[in-house]
């Protein structure tokens, strides 16, 4: 997130403006990805903090194409999150089509916004942590999950879609095992552990395992107008930008609650 201090030759958006910049931070726009609305696997993407200056300072040279204007109604620090966590949380829920129950697999910062957007659509939410964690169990309860509890238990009620966020390939089994006939599981996280082998019967009955990659320019738009209507409240945590790695281990050891934003 960020104010533009000023435009290059071509651009619109005036001097002032607060905007988002994401993750996905520029395309070829003429590979097959590109050209059939999958712009998030095009083969030369480039993306903010990894191929583009930027993801971790106080100032940085952005696409115009790629960033968008934020919404109202939001401080800096609460809408931050929304470019991250909430557009890959975003993408992942559309993956679950209409599935009335949900199942989250690990409630930090995406999966407290996803929460909130499936809740208002009507589903019913399920969140899974560690058995230990009842910190977040009880912070999903707040938010108004149906239950929270142990990811390696079963749930309430069978699953019809399972949204695993967490870094554990373990928890992908045991989510495709919480899911109905049917079911899908959408893995949403960049890396993850592997995936221990399981018997085909837990597959079987048209049950199926899939991940997200990146985000959609059209993602981002109809997130940050969906948002606002929910309306999404992002809970976080602040560093200051020399605090970075501190952040990340924040993180990794699951200390924060929502999400963690750094400040300049």
């Amino acid at each position: 997130m960020g104010i533009v201090e000023r435009g290059g030759a071509g651009t619109t958006t005036p001097a002032g403006t607060r905007v988002g910049v994401p993750w996905l931070g520029w395309t070829d726009g003429t590979c097959a990805f590109c050209t059939s609305g999958r712009e998030n696997l095009c083969t030369a993407a480039r993306f903010t903090g990894l191929d583009i200056h930027g993801g971790f300072a106080e100032l940085t040279v952005a696409d115009e194409r790629f960033c968008f204007p934020l919404p109202e109604g939001y401080g800096d620090l609460e809408v931050a999150p929304l470019l991250c966590a909430g557009l890959i949380g975003h993408r992942a829920l559309r993956m679950t089509g209409d599935a009335r129950r949900l199942g989250l697999y690990g409630f930090g910062a995406a999966a407290h916004i996803v929460a909130q957007t499936a809740i208002h659509q009507g589903r019913t939410v399920h969140a899974f942590t560690r058995a230990q964690d009842v910190a977040s169990q009880a912070f999903a309860r707040q938010l108004g999950c149906a239950s929270a509890g142990d990811a390696l238990a079963p749930g309430p009620e069978p699953l019809d879609a399972a949204i695993v966020f967490a870094p554990a390939g373990e928890l992908v089994t045991a989510a495709l095992r919480a899911c109905d006939r049917g079911g899908v599981v959408v893995c949403a996280g960049i890396h993850m552990s592997d995936i221990p082998s399981f018997p085909y019967a837990d597959l079987w009955e048209e049950r199926q395992i899939r991940s997200v990659a990146n985000l959609t320019r059209a993602d981002a738009v109809e997130f940050l107008d969906l948002a606002p209507r929910v309306p999404v409240r992002t809970t976080v945590t602040t560093f200051p930008l020399d605090r970075a790695e501190d952040a990340l281990d924040a993180i990794r050891a699951g200390r924060i609650e929502g999400a963690a934003v750094l400040v300049p």
